[in-house]
């Protein structure tokens, strides 16, 4: 023990030494030439080096603002699970029993499969493991784009500037061929289930959102044997993304959504919603683009025209103007930006 306090004492005097000798040497050089030294102004500027040192320690990242830093909104604290994982793995696959009552509510499953022998065939296909890439670290300023499908995207002209995002996460059907100079063309994690399902490119990763046991099942038939081609749609039988670029989001993540972020509102988190809360936990800067009401107020896709744009807000599954809500709290509060676009 002895000896371990002595190196301890050993490591701290030699870091404070190194600090003091670092600001010596930066502040007798920009100051020598203008006025004499002073003891005094040294011993000022080593401890507000070293508050700046401590402070720094203390971030979650190296950005200029890191939005999970705790202390800057009481709204945003009380709802930020640090805890929460966003993915689904072979070591956190086992649900909590009001979690899975409340998961096989969602689209009200009549015989849904036992979902620990579901799990138990999906990582015997799909890596149970969390994607390296998720994973953040401390030293590190991963900046991510989340592109929802609004109207408002059109004539835009934010392509360049979404693709320069170390991260770019989209959702459902959304394509970005013919319409890339207003949305990009970039695409790290693609966010969808069997029925929004598209066909995605080599090096995307897909999250499947799970929305029932069948949508697990779903993914193990649609890389093996092509057997399950209808949920309460069709949907592909088979799929061409490689099997290790597939990842499953957490049903405890979307009841955590839902209870936390949402307050209750709507029957279950939209995908839109789905995708800014995972953004949180796995990206240190992020910034929307394609969410809201284009410049007239009509709710639509940037790729179609669609006469009863706006009906879905009202279908009673999604409350999107609770989910407008949160996002425009968590801008105001400069947790994330919102590009509005026309």
């Amino acid at each position: 023990m002895a000896t371990v306090r002595r190196r301890t004492l050993k490591a701290l005097a030699g870091l404070i030494v190194f600090i003091f000798f670092t600001s010596f040497v930066l502040n007798y050089s920009h100051i020598a030439v203008t006025t004499t030294w002073s003891p005094k102004q040294m011993v000022i500027e080593l401890s507000e080096n070293f508050k700046k040192l401590m402070t720094y320690s203390h971030r979650p990242c190296t950005c200029a603002h890191c939005l999970s830093q705790r202390g800057v909104s009481p709204w945003f604290d009380e709802r930020f699970n640090w805890s929460m994982q966003p993915l689904l793995t072979a070591q956190n696959a086992v649900l909590e029993d009001d979690t899975y009552s409340w998961w096989l509510r969602l689209q009200r499953e009549k015989r849904p499969s036992d979902l620990n022998d579901t799990v138990k065939m999906l990582f015997q296909v799909v890596p149970g493991h969390v994607d390296p890439l998720l994973e953040k670290k401390p030293w590190g300023c991963r900046r991510c784009a989340v592109v929802g499908n609004s109207g408002n995207l059109r004539e835009s002209s934010y392509g360049s500037q979404i693709d320069n995002h170390d991260f770019v996460l989209r959702m459902n059907k959304a394509p970005t061929a013919g319409f890339e100079v207003d949305v990009g063309s970039k695409t790290t994690h693609h966010l969808l289930y069997p029925e929004s399902f598209r066909e995605l490119a080599e090096n995307v990763s897909m999250v499947l959102v799970p929305f029932k046991t069948l949508d697990l099942e779903w993914v193990v038939s649609a890389t093996t044997t092509g057997t399950i081609s209808h949920t309460y749609v069709p949907v592909p039988a088979k799929i061409k993304v490689k099997k290790d670029r597939i990842l499953i989001y957490h049903p405890a993540f979307i009841k955590y959504v839902f209870d936390s972020w949402l307050q209750g509102h709507g029957r279950y988190p939209s995908t839109g919603i789905l995708s800014v809360i995972f953004s949180l936990h796995i990206c240190d800067e992020v910034d929307l683009y394609g969410f809201g009401a284009d410049s007239k107020g009509n709710w639509h896709h940037y790729w179609e025209n669609n006469p009863s744009a706006g009906a879905f807000r009202k279908t009673g599954v999604h409350d999107g103007d609770f989910e407008s809500v949160v996002t425009a709290t968590l801008a105001s509060i400069n947790k994330i930006r919102i590009f509005k676009g026309r």
